[in-house]
């Protein structure tokens, strides 16, 4: 079936399935009917869906994800590499790289969540919430609600969940939600972040196909961490825990997202 049809089907049964929704007309054009596609996947609830539709997204999404043509980690230049001298402890296994998470075939990508876990549930917001849900498709949503219904309670703050990555081209997410800054930055704040990285690492450490992972800039952003002092405790905690675990992991990429953020890891380790 080809894409424009299969993407027919699914804007009409998602808007059907929801009575509190009313479009008038459907775009005609292909990228707009995408972003409507986008923006009914974003506000629908974690509830039961047909087979046969998840089966016409999944359709969709591998070749959207296809069409990315998916980066692969171990061709991405390392740290030590781009860094020529630097004195930053496993430059060997560390990448800076700044694109599009969802394009990256790590075997984990970290997601910034928030606490109740389950994507960013406003239309085509540029959140990375947002992003990997709307990549990853409706399933992400209703495993990370399995996940919350069996816990009973919102994700607290620097802990980590894991879950498939299904039309993602990496295997599995790991979600992490970290410290919203509302006043002036405090200790606590700092350490909640610094265990983030370092829940996401253990999590990952308990699934051996697990070799390569890829951050995303964790409370920056949305949650107003600054970015300064926010690659610092990154670039520290990871490095502490491979000082731990010194044969695990081959490649830990710092995804960043703006030249800014790039500027600021890179300046760590030049």
């Amino acid at each position: 079936m080809k894409k424009e049809q299969v993407l027919n089907k699914l804007v009409k049964y998602l808007v059907a399935e929801n009575r509190e929704i009313e479009v008038k007309d459907t775009p005609s054009d292909y990228m707009k009917k995408r972003e409507l596609l986008r923006a009914l996947m974003n506000i629908r609830d974690a509830e039961p869906i047909d087979s046969d539709i998840l089966e016409l997204q999944d359709e969709l999404l591998a070749e959207e994800t296809k069409e990315k043509n998916p980066v692969d980690p171990y061709k991405l230049p390392t740290t030590y590499e781009v860094f020529e001298g630097t004195k930053i402890s496993f430059s060997e296994k560390l990448v800076l790289w700044q694109g599009d998470i969802t394009s990256i075939a790590a075997d984990a990508i970290v997601n910034a969540a928030n606490s109740k876990l389950l994507g960013c549930f406003v239309p085509m917001h540029r959140c990375i919430d947002n992003a990997i849900h709307s990549a990853a498709g409706i399933e992400l949503r209703l495993e990370c609600n399995e996940i919350m219904e069996k816990q009973g309670f919102d994700e607290p703050t620097g802990d980590a969940k894991i879950t498939k990555a299904y039309n993602l081209p990496s295997k599995y997410v790991l979600h992490t939600v970290g410290p919203i800054i509302y006043d002036n930055l405090s200790e606590e704040d700092c350490r909640l972040l610094a265990s983030c990285y370092t829940s996401c690492l253990n999590k990952a450490n308990e699934y051996e196909d697990i070799k390569t992972i890829a951050f995303c800039c964790i409370s920056t952003g949305e949650f107003r961490f600054p970015n300064n002092i926010a690659s610092q405790i990154a670039l520290e905690t990871v490095c502490n825990w491979l000082k731990a675990n010194p044969d695990r992991f081959h490649r830990i990429i710092f995804n960043v997202f703006t030249r800014e953020d790039y500027n600021e890891y890179a300046n760590l380790f030049r």
